[in-house]
């Protein structure tokens, strides 16, 4: 969500992808998908893979269920589970609204079962009805409970014998948490208004009534109808040439958990990168973004070759205005995308392999509850990283490890202990609090660890069997463990202790033993920084001009606390870092001007904080800001200027911040 994902933010700029960690006029023919590119046999596979909970394979370490438990669902999915969704809804900008029905279809586990429970927020739920086999509609009853602040609305519906479907009239509100309503103005073509969903964890339930828990596995169909010159993509089969002509319909065949249905609307054009890659975007990004990503095909190749083939059908990205609050987010088919990632360069294209990656660890295994964030995404950082080593080398692939644990190590000294546990415990808190570099970085050093205990050969063959094993299904820290002892620790004797593994995965903070990613990159330009502190060299002698944007973000973020304003005067004159292009080196300079009172930097912060929305650029200055009382002043300004193009996931987290008085 992903995932390039904050409400905790790490505080020194890392080139990650903590994404929190997504994602034709008629219904498509059952022959559209082999009409592309893609292979329908990887296509019938996936439809055909089993989504049912992995069998416990060693009973007696599982007599206590309470792990399978979703505390941020009502759902009673232990009775009645859903399985596939049908949605029509007609996109309404004028009330910022999603107005329709949905048709839930669903399995009586307990044959019993006399209601069906359903997560909402915010939703204005118009009537329900059963639907019998006939498509004929009659009332059902249903109760909506009042709205708790993290939860939001319990749905419980009333179930008629024999009934397998029932349809929800509804439409959302424009505070809905997982949807963005943008003027012309606040896009980048100025002409037409913009609507993108965020779902992950649990926004699916501000704009459809669901059971909305990662353990929780449905297809879906749905018919969206928008003004006419406005394209709609989602998280399913979008064909790369379709008509505008405001009537869309799509179908996911392959089981996503809620949190992975996604929708955006506007002034959209595509353009293909390879054979099953594209690019959806306003018209001012496309051809750059294009150009940015065009590795992107290459990447899919080279992650089919180490963890087995793509079962997804097209890999297409969605270029999102600036608001977005995230790098990106890994919905299945069509992953969402800053434009702040578009540097020019390839630097920052690592939240591609990100984005891409979930498409085995996350999309593919998924997490079954909120406190088991980093089966998902420690996995997918580690496959991340891997892709990057095949594509760009070994070097540029220790660079991002090593900028990625320097942020983890900063981040840990300011969260919550509790926080810095891989297995994490909520006890009712938004899930939105997981998202942090624990479940990232330490989640994925977790799994450099086993590399290199058991060697990269044995780890890579137990991470395709780990995915065959799990494709289409959810999982929980305690059902991997189980996994973990069976098919790696007990077949290689004496290569992992117990005791090793419960400090992962249990124990707080960081393990003493943690790999610790190292560059000779890194240390060139520790040694060219402290010959320029010492006054042995001129900035004019240092060998800056070959340094990537990795080099660049290390000398920045390591540059002394006490550094003075004539240095910074120097350094802004030598690299015009002030006016720097890449959002993640200008980032890193605002910050360290904002800690030592450089003022020079004071207009391109403001218009730095006002043109981004990603939490991750925005959240850390926001905070800075507010230890001096002349930085609340501009935080506060500022703010008040910003926020109505903010999403509301960054508008939540800079409010907490700030104090903001207006909460509209």
């Amino acid at each position: 969500m992903n995932y390039s994902m904050l409400k905790t933010l790490i505080p020194i700029i890392v080139v990650g992808s903590l994404v929190a960690c997504q994602d034709g006029e008629s219904e498509q023919s059952p022959t559209a998908e082999s009409q592309t590119s893609v292979s329908s046999a990887a296509e019938v596979k996936a439809e055909a893979m089993p989504i049912e909970k992995p069998v416990a394979e060693n009973t007696s370490a599982k007599a206590d269920l309470s792990y399978l438990n979703d505390e941020h669902s009502y759902a009673n999915k232990d009775e009645v589970l859903l399985k596939h969704l049908d949605l029509n809804l007609e996109v309404l900008f004028d009330k910022k609204q999603l107005k329709g029905y949905v048709d839930l279809k669903f399995e009586r586990l307990q044959a019993d079962a006399k209601k069906l429970v359903l997560d909402t927020r915010d939703l204005t739920i118009e009537k329900v009805s059963s639907i019998d086999g006939q498509a004929n509609e009659s009332a059902a009853e249903f109760e909506l409970a009042e709205k708790d602040p993290v939860l939001g609305s319990k749905l419980t519906i009333k179930l008629k014998d024999g009934e397998d479907t029932v349809r929800v009239y509804y439409h959302s509100n424009p505070e809905a948490s997982g949807l963005q309503w943008l003027t012309p103005e606040q896009t980048a073509g100025k002409k037409e208004p913009f609507m993108f969903s965020q779902a992950q964890a649990i926004h699916a339930r501000s704009f459809i009534p669901v059971q909305d828990s990662p353990d929780v596995r449905v297809t879906y169909k749905a018919n969206i109808r928008t003004p006419k010159q406005l394209l709609a993509v989602m998280s399913a089969f979008n064909e790369p040439d379709t008509e505008l002509d405001g009537d869309y319909h799509f179908d996911m065949p392959q089981a996503i958990p809620p949190y992975l249905i996604a929708i955006g609307v506007g002034d959209l054009r595509f353009k293909a990168m390879g054979e099953r890659t594209g690019v959806y975007s306003e018209v001012a990004y496309l051809d750059a973004a294009v150009k940015e990503f065009e590795d992107t095909e290459q990447m899919i190749d080279i992650t089919e070759k180490m963890y087995g083939p793509y079962l997804w059908g097209r890999y297409d990205l969605l270029i999102l205005p600036p608001s977005f609050p995230f790098g990106g987010m890994e919905n299945p088919r069509l992953s969402f995308i800053t434009p702040t990632v578009i540097a020019g360069d390839k630097s920052l294209v690592n939240l591609i392999a990100h984005e891409l990656a979930h498409s085995w660890s996350g999309n593919l295994v998924t997490n079954a509850t909120w406190r088991d964030l980093w089966l998902n995404e420690g996995f997918t950082s580690y496959v991340e990283n891997r892709i990057m080593e095949e594509l760009f080398g070994v070097e540029r692939a220790n660079m991002e490890n090593a900028l990625s644990v320097q942020g983890l190590r900063e981040q840990v000294k300011t969260l919550p202990v509790g926080d810095t546990i891989l297995h994490i415990t909520l006890d009712g808190r938004d899930p939105d609090d997981t998202f942090s570099g624990v479940p990232y970085t330490k989640g994925q050093m977790f799994l450099v660890f086993l590399e290199q205990r058991f060697g990269r050969e044995v780890f890579d063959q137990f991470l395709n069997q780990y995915f065959g094993d799990h494709a289409f299904k959810s999982l929980t820290t305690p059902e991997f463990e189980v996994y973990l002892q069976k098919h790696l620790i007990d077949k290689y004797p004496g290569k992992v202790t117990q005791a090793e593994l419960n400090e992962w995965l249990h124990a707080p903070m960081l393990p003493e033993f943690m790999p610790n990613p190292q560059s000779d990159a890194f240390a060139n330009v520790d040694k060219a920084r402290q010959n320029w502190l010492d006054k042995n060299v001129e900035l004019a002698d240092l060998p800056t001009d070959k340094w990537s944007i990795h080099e660049w973000l290390h000398f920045i973020n390591n540059l002394p606390k006490d550094i003075s304003l004539e240095q910074m005067a120097q350094l802004d004159k030598a690299y015009n870092l002030t006016a720097s292009s890449n959002n993640e080196v200008a980032h890193a300079w605002l910050k360290l001007a904002i800690q030592r009172d450089y003022q020079v930097v004071n207009q391109r912060l403001e218009d730095y904080l006002i043109s981004i929305g990603r939490r991750k650029l925005i959240v850390p200055l926001y905070k800075e800001l507010m230890t001096s009382d002349k930085g609340e002043s501009f935080a506060k300004r500022v703010y008040q200027i910003a926020r109505p193009g903010y999403h509301p996931l960054a508008q939540g987290t800079v409010d907490a911040i700030v104090n903001a008085e207006n909460t509209e």
